[in-house]
C-alpha cells in the first residue's frame, strides 16, 4: 500500500474523503465535482449529474449515475453553504 492512502481509507465509511475530492473530475464534462454529504453522491454542476457514493468508494461509471433537476442542484448548493 502507498503511504498516505491510509488517510484515504480511514475516512470510507463515512462518506468521502476531503483528499479524493478534491482530485476526482466528471468522467463525462471533465469538470471538478462537488461532494454533497446530504444525499452522499458526488455532483457535476456543469452537467446536473449526480455520482453515488456507495461504503466509501465513488461510482463514477456514467450509468450509474442519476440525472438531477436545475433545481435540485440549486437547492443541494444552498444546503450545502448552510452546513
Amino acid at each position: 500500500m502507498v503511504r498516505g492512502s491510509g488517510s484515504l481509507l480511514r475516512s470510507a465509511g463515512v462518506g468521502i474523503s476531503t483528499t479524493l475530492a478534491e482530485i476526482l473530475v466528471c468522467p463525462l464534462s471533465k469538470q471538478p465535482l462537488r461532494h454533497c454529504p446530504k444525499t452522499n453522491s458526488l455532483i457535476s454542476d456543469s452537467i446536473g449529474v449526480s455520482y453515488p457514493i456507495v461504503d466509501g468508494i465513488p461510482l463514477l461509471v456514467p450509468a450509474d449515475a442519476k440525472i438531477i433537476d436545475a433545481g435540485d442542484i440549486k437547492d443541494s448548493e444552498e444546503r450545502d453553504s448552510t452546513v
